[in-house]
């Protein structure tokens, strides 16, 4: 069964609820037309599938997309189902206070390493954590930090700041962070348990 309701073309509209049979069972989606020139497969709370599409795409290539993808989205809601339940995300004000205390808590682990104080700055990303702009002084933290245990806020604060020592993810960064958090392979595997924070999922 298909639920259509028209868009205007140039604009995505409401969208299409859509059930397509997989090796995995039925599996339903909402498909929408926009100016995208790749099929993107979200995954949203509660396990909610969208499925954007190019305009002119043909109905039958999202459903074959779904198909495709099916073990992917079966995992995807199982990582989902054994997550720890979340708080709701606090005001901006609140997250700058929680990860400014992460910063402040981690920071005097690399300050001996000849590491200056970063500049903080705060967005909502949905597939990083956080990254370090070495040349520009200055890390950038998800704010969806803010709905995570403190100790995995204090690794992704560490995790960029090694990245003023280390600038990508050769051995020696691997190494300084086994010296300075020995069980940040822990904190990283816990954190991915975390990742509806990020509130979906997405693929192309």
């Amino acid at each position: 069964m298909v639920s259509h309701h028209p868009a205007r073309r140039g604009s995505p509209g409401p969208g299409q609820t859509r059930m397509v049979d997989t090796p995995g069972g039925i599996i339903i989606y909402t498909l929408v037309r926009k100016r995208v020139k790749n099929l993107n497969l979200r995954m949203g709370a509660g396990g909610a599938l969208s499925l954007s599409i190019p305009y002119g795409c043909p109905d039958s290539r999202a459903d074959q997309m779904v198909r495709e993808k099916w073990a992917w989205i079966t995992a995807a809601r199982a990582r989902q189902a054994e997550a720890p339940e979340l708080p709701p995300l606090p005001s901006r004000e609140k997250c700058r206070e929680m990860l400014e205390e992460a910063l402040a808590r981690v920071y005097p682990l690399t300050a001996p390493l000849g590491v200056v104080m970063p500049e903080l700055k705060l967005r909502a990303m949905r597939s990083q954590w956080g990254n370090c702009h070495w040349r520009q002084g200055y890390i950038t933290l998800n704010t969806a930090l803010a709905r995570c245990p403190e100790r995995l806020r204090d690794y992704v604060a560490l995790h960029e700041l090694v990245h003023f020592l280390h600038h990508d993810h050769g051995p020696g960064f691997y190494q300084k962070m086994d010296a300075l958090m020995p069980d940040w392979r822990q904190r990283r595997k816990e954190l991915k348990s975390c990742v509806a924070a990020l509130e979906r999922q997405e693929i192309t």
